[in-house]
């Protein structure tokens, strides 16, 4: 990348938080998976898992309400989109919708801790950059995360979700009971 999300965030001033449209993506280039392992500090919102936050790519952390879904080299949460199709190697965000969904991009080949069962893969967005991609579903940011632990992203429009470890999305919250009988949500 080029720049940083920080500064990327910096230029572009305030997102939108609307759902994207999008149109179709670039060409169909991809390339397998490189796997690593390190340890990693923990944050108060959000704990890493086995193989810890070493740089790579795509990594786990425990989020204290999603349990445990894959987050890019900075700990920051990765989104996937619906309207993007499993498998196929390509975006349906860009333009706008890429300025408030960033995709995880790189110019090398993308690499995981031990604990991301997901296969990663890259293809090329339409402005040339390469995309990773886990489990199939192509991965973004969100632009109002500005922390590790942050997840706001999580269900706008019903079109945006985070994913476990094996490359799953996290579409609905399960409702569980408490032992005084109060209900809440678990993803």
């Amino acid at each position: 990348m080029a720049i940083s999300r920080r500064q990327f965030l910096a230029v572009t001033g305030t997102a939108t938080l609307a759902g994207c449209v999008g149109g179709s993506g670039g060409d169909s280039t991809t390339t397998t998976e490189d796997p690593t392992t390190a340890d990693e500090p923990t944050t108060d919102a959000m704990t890493t898992t086995e193989g810890g936050m070493d740089g790579a790519t795509v990594q786990v952390a425990a989020h204290p309400d999603l349990g445990d879904i894959l987050v890019g080299p900075d700990g920051l949460t990765l989104y996937m989109f619906d309207r993007d199709t499993e498998g196929d190697p390509m975006s349906a965000c860009t333009g706008g919708c890429a300025s408030t969904w960033p995709p995880l991009t790189m110019s090398d080949s993308p690499t995981k801790t031990a604990d991301v069962a997901a296969a990663l893969t890259t293809f090329e967005r339409e402005d040339g950059s390469t995309q990773v991609a886990a489990g199939g579903w192509p991965l973004y940011y969100f632009a109002p995360d500005e922390a590790p632990g942050d997840a706001k992203g999580q269900g706008v429009n019903d079109i945006w979700w985070v994913l476990r470890p094996d490359g799953t999305p996290v579409r609905e919250a399960e409702a569980t009971t408490t032992d005084n009988g109060q209900s809440y949500y678990e993803y």
